[in-house]
């Protein structure tokens, strides 16, 4: 009884992720995308993060997201500012993560700046073989 009590609850909270998943995708909605950017879910937030309705608020909240493929989205979204990005160069050590930063199109030449001098310096100090 217990392990069918279990089933049904793991199902019903998969039809629920599923459904906030596919809501964070196709809405249009900044309330309802603020909204499920709370979600306990990471791939709802990575979602949310991706959606290029996201509103700028509700992609600088999820620069700070615990998940770094969160962040990562959050990199490359059109919506999020130039001020949150020059936040993310600041924190953030993922590589990929400063990639994105530079391909937005909202980053400022300062930031972009900032991330080709640092790469140049990790290729200067990079131990030779």
């Amino acid at each position: 009884m217990k392990s069918s009590t279990f089933m049904l609850l793991t199902v019903t909270q998969l039809k629920f992720n599923m459904i906030n998943i596919i809501l964070a995708e196709i809405t249009t909605d900044p309330t309802i995308l603020n909204e499920l950017s709370k979600d306990k879910d990471w791939l709802v937030r990575w979602y949310v993060a991706d959606n290029p309705n996201t509103s700028p608020e509700t992609l600088d909240s999820l620069s700070k997201d615990e998940d770094l493929g969160v962040r990562r989205w959050v990199a490359q979204n059109p919506n999020t500012t130039s001020e949150t990005l020059k936040q993310m160069t600041i924190v953030e050590d993922d590589e990929d993560i400063k990639r994105r930063i530079k391909r937005n199109s909202n980053c400022s030449e300062e930031t972009y700046k900032y991330l080709s001098a640092l790469e140049i310096l990790k290729t200067l100090t990079k131990p030779s073989t």
